[in-house]
């Protein structure tokens, strides 16, 4: 906005998913994980498979993780969709690929 007045600031660098890079889901998967995730994949609430239980994840990766990702973005059973998460599709999907890589 400065800039826009005649001002000659220089543009903070912006870094991660919105400069166009990969959400990690070992740190962004991770944190969303424990905002929000964990309140069912940590306890198995309402059938959801618990974090690191790879007998309750296996039949849901049969068809690979970006298959069960799409349809947790949509929402399944009793979890809505991308699990309540308000954020975008990326950040979920790196909180889904957290949970899948501690999972297989």
């Amino acid at each position: 906005m400065a800039n826009a007045g005649g001002a000659k600031f220089e543009e903070p660098k912006v870094a991660g998913a919105a400069a166009g890079g990969a959400v990690d889901p070992a740190t962004k998967g991770k944190e969303i994980w424990e905002g929000t995730c964990q309140a069912c994949h940590g306890t198995g609430a309402a059938g959801a498979p618990k974090l690191g239980d790879k007998a309750a994840w296996a039949p849901r990766l049969k068809g690979g993780a970006d298959a069960a990702i799409a349809i947790a973005i949509k929402g399944l059973n009793a979890m809505p969709p991308k699990g309540g998460y308000a954020g975008s599709d990326e950040e979920f999907k790196a909180a889904a690929l957290y949970m899948i890589n501690q999972s297989k």
